[in-house]
């Protein structure tokens, strides 16, 4: 027994010895990976005691100290949103201009990584990803100036071609027109994020054994039989975890380009009807009115249905695919 015990704290020590050189080795990334968690601390989870500001009569007088000290109301404010008169229209904009860029415009950076994959002149397929990406950089503010400078009726460099050549008559209303807006937020959501989302999916591709494409091309597959058989089965992990975040994202449209932005900016009172979604109609209601306790409760709704909807499509995809986020 003595002997098992010397044996074990040896070891203990050698494993310790070993932690602490591979530490003293890594010690950059090990910053890097603590000041991440430390922004993640401080921003995403501190401000979350402030839930409880959405079960409680809040008012901004009273500052921090009234989010403990309010008095508690329970879920009326959440009862109140479901029976707002425009509940229905809110959801029904914020689900529809989510499911039309999970349809179209997360394909896109897919296809667009297939592509640039069968180019083979080097400098060509790199100017053409730098290009892509670029616009990932550029604010939705600046995104929403250039569309005003092609869609305007007024000064629109599109209206006036089309007015110009023949095939409308006057220009088209497609910045405030209601039946415009969501074709338009799934057209620019696409060429201001497809480039950036088509690197993950290139870097993914390069994870593929190129012996796979050697030999398919030395049985006679054509480009779009390797396709098809090689390089969508290789992606299919990095596609079904993009689909997940992507999903769980919904109500957001983080992934495929904000909804929150793209509504707020693009958004006026003509094409209110289409344009209003759950998270600017909360932002609206929380700063402009002051009512911050309705603000926090919807926004907590929209945060519960955003946690099941990752759970339940991580669940699918694994018995469906064999891939999961977790």
């Amino acid at each position: 027994m003595e002997l098992e015990s010397a044996a074990t704290k040896t070891l203990t020590s050698r494993e310790r010895t070993y932690v602490w050189k591979r530490f003293k080795k890594q010690w950059p990334l090990h910053v890097f990976v603590g000041l991440g968690m430390v922004f993640l601390l401080i921003f995403s989870y501190t401000p979350m005691f402030g839930i409880i500001m959405a079960f409680k009569d809040y008012s901004i007088v009273t500052g921090i100290k009234g989010i403990f000290t309010s008095d508690w109301v329970g879920l009326r404010y959440f009862e109140e949103f479901v029976n707002d008169y425009r509940f229905v229209e809110l959801v029904r904009n914020t689900l529809v201009l989510s499911f039309l860029k999970v349809i179209f415009a997360f394909p896109a950076p897919i296809l667009f990584a297939i592509l640039l994959n069968e180019v083979k002149n080097m400098a060509f397929k790199r100017f053409v990803q730098t290009v892509s990406y670029l616009p990932h950089f550029i604010s939705w503010v600046v995104v929403v100036g250039i569309a005003f400078s092609f869609l305007s009726t007024d000064i629109g460099i599109l209206n006036k071609l089309l007015v110009t050549i023949g095939l409308i008559d006057q220009p088209l209303d497609i910045l405030t027109g209601a039946n415009y807006f969501w074709g338009l937020a799934v057209s620019s959501a696409i060429w201001k994020e497809m480039g950036w989302w088509t690197i993950i999916f290139l870097a993914s591709i390069a994870g593929i054994n190129p012996a796979l494409y050697e030999a398919a091309q030395i049985d006679g597959a054509g480009r779009l039989s390797r396709i098809r058989h090689i390089t969508l089965p290789g992606i299919k992990g990095t596609i079904v975890v993009v689909l997940i975040l992507t999903i769980g994202s919904i109500l957001g449209g983080g992934l495929v380009g904000s909804n929150f932005e793209q509504a707020y900016l693009l958004g006026n009172d003509i094409n209110n009807s289409t344009s209003e979604i759950v998270q600017t109609y909360a932002f609206k209601v929380g700063l402009a009115d002051g009512r911050f306790s309705y603000a926090a409760a919807i926004d907590l709704i929209q945060s519960v249905i955003s946690v099941i909807l990752i759970f339940s499509s991580n669940t699918i995809a694994k018995r469906v695919s064999g891939s999961s986020l977790f």
